[in-house]
């Protein structure tokens, strides 16, 4: 006899992947990316440059829009706010590691793995403040259009979640990150001017909002597998 307490596996996927690409921006923001655009942007030329966080946490809109829309609000926020206290377990572990004493024949000395694992405070914070209020306000605001559209058009309630909520994250972190909380540290040579605080602006919000567009089709297709197995829902 089946338990009926058992999850089926895409829910525990797509909570999965949530997490995952979750820890994975944690661990990876403090890298700058460079890509080159094909046109010339305002502010940012046609060179983007963001936090290598960038690529990692896109992923997490993709993942909450379709458990939203596959399991409800609820579910969704709680997965969010769970999601964000499994943030201060990473850094736990992270620093303790750091902490621990380094073998001597280790392959990667102490301030090596400091510099690449160990975010600076600003980061940090910076990220989380972004997460919390960026990821529920995703939540909300699918639902909210949801509500006004009914059932269809998922492709208005999965572009319109996730390019507000990017805009908001991508505002919060850059700002906080690399000018508010440097600054309030005393930490001038983590301030970086205003110029070079909104390139960072527009080159992160361009490529997530660019990832929003190229999800929108899988966010179908997963929605679509979960509720049929085999048809994909109508986009109107």
């Amino acid at each position: 006899m089946a338990r009926s307490d058992r999850l089926p596996p895409l829910r525990v996927g797509l909570i999965a992947l949530f997490v995952t690409a979750l820890v994975t921006s944690q661990v990876t923001a403090s890298k700058l990316l460079a890509f080159q655009s094909p046109v010339a942007l305002p502010v940012t030329g046609e060179t983007l440059i963001l936090p290598g966080a960038a690529l990692a946490y896109a992923v997490t809109f993709f993942a909450s829009d379709c458990y939203a829309e596959l399991y409800g609000r609820r579910a969704a926020q709680v997965m969010v706010n769970v999601a964000f206290a499994m943030n201060f377990v990473l850094l736990v572990l992270v620093w303790s590691t750091i902490a621990a004493p380094v073998a001597a024949n280790s392959a990667v000395d102490a301030a090596t793995f400091r510099s690449v694992l160990g975010a600076s405070t600003s980061v940090v914070v910076g990220s989380l403040v972004a997460y919390l209020v960026s990821q529920n306000w995703d939540v909300i605001v699918f639902h909210r259009i949801r509500e006004r559209t009914g059932a269809g058009r998922l492709w208005l309630r999965n572009l319109g979640s996730t390019a507000s909520s990017q805009a908001i994250d991508t505002v919060i972190f850059v700002t906080l990150a690399f000018r508010f909380v440097p600054a309030a540290l005393g930490n001038s040579q983590g301030v970086l001017p205003w110029s070079v605080v909104a390139s960072l602006i527009v080159g992160q919000y361009a490529l997530k909002l660019l990832i929003a567009l190229v999800d929108t089709p899988v966010v179908y297709a997963v929605v679509g597998y979960a509720r049929s197995g085999v048809s994909v829902p109508s986009p109107f």
